[in-house]
């Protein structure tokens, strides 16, 4: 295990879908200054925190959301992108990569080598709000999932096209699994004993059964899939095709797609998040700016709303009244009011924000 340790800019009070190799955004020239440091006297965590991984500060944002604003700031490293928290609500695993930024059309030999010395899974605690060590994790980890009991740590290393599982007790890993090249979304299915790995290059998602430590099959989908997201039940998966502008609609038990959603030529779905009752999904858009709302029942559009510039990062409050999105050129999280379908506040965090996860204690 390697450990690294930075200083917190602040103590924590506490923090679920864009400019990386594989169609996050590029960096931007304008983009919102950082807000103020949060105080220095250590505090409790709030009720409720929203955390934001900002891919080019390397930082934390950490958002109060009953306030509406960011409480505090916690260094992580080089391009921190997807984020998890753990079951229990204490801690939090960050991916973080020494791999350059490539966006969409990049020649990436005109860029630097990978610093490798970089990549791994951050462990942020939440209690003292710092980041306490990092965990190797393969090469270049861009999203992350937690199995139901916090025991395991699934990662998608984007240039290895691999899986990778590490067990969370000794923080060594457990288990290497091949999948499509650049692998992104990483989803643990609702039985626990299956996760599900979109591939972008083979519009794929890669099935492996963990107690048979087998891929299972690739399932097809649409092109450049982002993410993925259940029903409660399991029965359903839901896929954004970037490429395609469309959601692929997977029956879980038979292991294959049974319906195309289309959104609309030049819609580009990212990240997805499912209410509770399962009853609409919500898919973030990059540089499409929108959110949908797709109703499940009837698996159509059911509304949308423009949230920001290139929202990626998803989640909601854990009453689903509310709806958080990372804007990542602009540097802020909107807010939306489910009720009503619109923007409410939109918060400052800090530069290229990208992931976030929500903890209510």
């Amino acid at each position: 295990m390697t450990h690294h340790r930075f200083a917190v800019l602040a103590s924590l009070v506490v923090l679920a879908v864009t400019a990386a190799c594989g169609g996050s955004p590029q960096p931007e020239p304008k983009t919102a200054a950082a807000p103020a440091a949060a105080p220095a006297v250590p505090v409790q965590p709030p009720a409720i925190g929203l955390y934001v991984t900002n891919e080019q500060s390397g930082d934390l944002s950490v958002i109060d959301v009953d306030a509406g604003k960011v409480v505090a700031t916690i260094p992580l490293g080089k391009r921190p992108r997807g984020i998890a928290a753990s079951p229990d609500g204490t801690k939090l695993y960050v991916a973080l990569t020494g791999s350059p930024a490539a966006g969409p059309g990049v020649d990436e030999k005109s860029l630097p080598p990978p610093d490798r010395s970089a990549d791994g899974i951050g462990v942020v605690d939440i209690q003292s709000g710092k980041l306490v060590t990092v965990i190797k994790s393969g090469t270049d980890p861009e999203q992350v999932a937690v199995s139901r009991d916090g025991k395991r740590v699934f990662v998608a290393n984007e240039d290895a096209g691999q899986l990778t599982v590490i067990d969370t007790d000794t923080g060594a890993i457990a288990d290497k699994f091949k999948v499509g090249d650049e692998p992104e979304g990483v989803t643990v299915h609702p039985d626990g004993k299956h996760v599900y790995v979109t591939s972008e290059d083979e519009g794929a998602v890669f099935v492996i059964d963990l107690a048979a430590k087998k891929v299972v099959k690739p399932i097809k989908v649409g092109p450049r899939p982002r993410s993925v997201a259940f029903l409660p039940d399991g029965s359903r998966g839901y896929v954004p095709s970037e490429n395609g502008g469309t959601l692929s609609v997977i029956d879980t038990k038979k292991l294959a797609t049974i319906k195309t959603i289309k959104l609309g030529d030049g819609i580009r779905p990212m990240g997805t998040v499912m209410a509770k009752d399962g009853k609409h999904l919500y898919v973030s858009t990059g540089r499409s700016k929108m959110v949908y709302t797709i109703d499940t029942s009837t698996n159509k559009v059911a509304g949308m709303v423009e949230t920001g510039s290139r929202p990626w990062g998803i989640a909601l409050s854990p009453d689903g009244t509310k709806l958080f999105t990372a804007n990542g050129p602009s540097g802020d999280v909107s807010i939306v009011d489910i009720a009503t379908n619109q923007v409410t506040k939109k918060i400052p965090v800090g530069r290229g924000p990208w992931g976030v996860a929500l903890i209510a204690r």
